[in-house]
């Protein structure tokens, strides 16, 4: 872990993957080829699989890939527009944003795509989800207040403890 980086590129037929490399840049990995973009890469905890964010089903949809047989799997399946995707770091959950429910809202599924469940659910726009090292808070970019700000939020959605960092972005 920690010696490979995966990232999005167009070099090969105009269109986003997803790669793999070498810290120092060799051992270029191409690990999917799809006549659609296919953005935002993210490597699960154990370093097995990537999650990725693609246009193949004609909206943002959340897939991920297994880095040895180079299988992808479709984890959210919904005809709204999914991206933003992180691993929790004990992989069991991910976060992503979604408008599935008329806004850009936070969601936490299981690694497999079961379990979905909204833990935002504001007028404002909700993006970008982090999660703290222990995988208990997610952090947050909302436009809740008319502005940028930053929330925290507990992951488990049972209190629903906003807090707004005073820093603005």
């Amino acid at each position: 872990m920690g010696k490979r980086i995966a990232f999005d590129s167009n070099r090969d037929n105009g269109n986003w993957d997803i790669y793999t490399m070498n810290t120092d840049g060799s051992g270029v990995v191409r690990l999917t080829d799809h006549p659609a973009d296919e953005e935002s890469p993210s490597w699960s905890p154990d370093g097995t699989r990537v999650l990725f964010k693609s246009f193949r089903d004609g909206n943002g949809e959340i897939y991920v890939v297994n880095v040895n047989d180079l299988s992808v799997t479709n984890l959210t399946n919904n005809p709204a527009h999914d991206r933003s995707a992180a691993w929790s770091p004990n992989g069991r959950q991910i976060a992503f944003v979604s408008n599935r429910s008329g806004n850009y809202e936070i969601w936490v599924m299981n690694a497999d795509g079961s379990g979905l469940l909204n833990r935002t659910n504001h007028p404002g726009q909700d993006w970008f989800p982090s999660w703290s090292p222990d995988s208990r808070r997610i952090a947050f970019h909302s436009f809740r207040d008319g502005d940028a700000d930053i929330y925290v939020m507990n992951a488990d959605g049972i209190a629903r403890d906003w807090r707004r960092n005073g820093d603005r972005q």
